[in-house]
């Protein structure tokens, strides 16, 4: 059983730079990309099969539809998670995501909401986060938003690369200027949008809020999800569970030498954020470089890691 590597989908945004190319390699069309979609079956930007040979071409929703086998018994539909990197060269807009209950009765039916979390790859000095908010109610909440007392209203914190930041639906948040993160989410593109810093696009246009439903669905007041982190050294590498909620659980796997991991889940998604090494599977080895993005497909219980690197990895529950 071989491992399944994929094209991401670079996605513009107005908030977006070049650091997808100049930290990661990535060729990008301009200086505006603000995402790579690295592993991602959302009709908004479908990566692609790279190899091996039998696959390539597909789309990873093709893939997922036609090759149940490759994705053991925890088959859902649509495929359920969507990994991203994020570059903000500039601040994203303040938003917040629905649950499934929500976006199925108001985004159209068989919508998903929106769970995610982030592991941060780099920060600059003083770069921050919005993560909460301090209203203590609905009503306090919309007449912050009334009266634009945004820095009464917003929760900030500095951030560094390393952490690791877990974001229900309802978490009011928004990633800072200077930030590149892993974001591993359900396979949604449903977002309400809080504040926007008055910005406007291309066309000179103010960018929608979304006001009404972002009342709906923020949780008052706000409290900081808990998450229990779980390392497994071997020797100075080391496997680190970072959070498991009913939609995925996620994995920091970081080497620096070998490193062997046993798979229980059916399959697993994966991309190296720092450094380069090898995937190790049956003997067979596969060369791994920086932003490299693959699935461990149903069947492979063991791989060996060897390398200076580090990746994130996540399973659907």
């Amino acid at each position: 059983m071989q491992p399944i590597f994929l094209k991401p989908v670079l996605q513009e945004k107005i908030w977006g730079g070049s650091k997808l190319q100049t930290q990661f390699n990535l060729d990008l069309p301009n200086d505006s990309i603000g995402e790579a979609w690295c592993i991602s079956a959302h009709p908004h930007g479908v990566s692609t099969v790279t190899t091996p040979s039998e696959y390539q071409g597909l789309g990873l929703d093709e893939l997922y539809e036609n090759h149940p086998e490759l994705f053991g018994e925890n088959h859902p539909t649509p495929f359920p998670l969507l990994i991203k990197i994020l570059d903000a060269n500039d601040d994203l807009s303040v938003q917040v995501h629905p649950d499934d209950s929500y976006a199925n009765e108001h985004e159209g039916e068989g919508e998903l909401g929106k769970t995610e979390c982030w592991y941060i790859i780099s920060a600059e000095p003083g770069a921050s986060i919005v993560y909460g908010h301090h209203a203590h109610s609905r009503d306090e909440f919309e007449a912050m938003v009334e009266a634009g007392n945004w820095d009464g209203l917003l929760r900030r914190i500095e951030v560094k690369s390393g952490d690791f930041f877990y974001v229900p639906h309802g978490t009011i948040h928004a990633i800072g200027a200077g930030i590149v993160i892993l974001e591993t989410q359900q396979n949604s593109d449903t977002t309400y949008r809080v504040y926007d810093y008055d910005r406007r696009d291309n066309k000179g246009n103010l960018r929608d809020l979304h006001i009404a439903q972002s009342a709906d669905v923020t949780h008052f007041p706000h409290q900081d999800a808990d998450t229990t982190v779980t390392i497994q050294k071997d020797q100075q590498s080391a496997e680190t569970h970072l959070l498991s909620n009913e939609f995925f659980s996620v994995y920091k796997w970081q080497t620096a030498g070998k490193l062997t991991i046993d798979l229980a889940k059916d399959y697993y998604l994966a991309t190296v954020v720092d450094g380069s090494g090898e995937l190790i599977i049956d003997g067979q080895g596969y060369s791994l470089n920086l932003a490299d993005s693959f699935i461990l497909p149903h069947g492979v219980d063991k791989i060996e890691l060897s390398g200076t690197m580090t990746i994130i990895a996540s399973n659907p529950e």
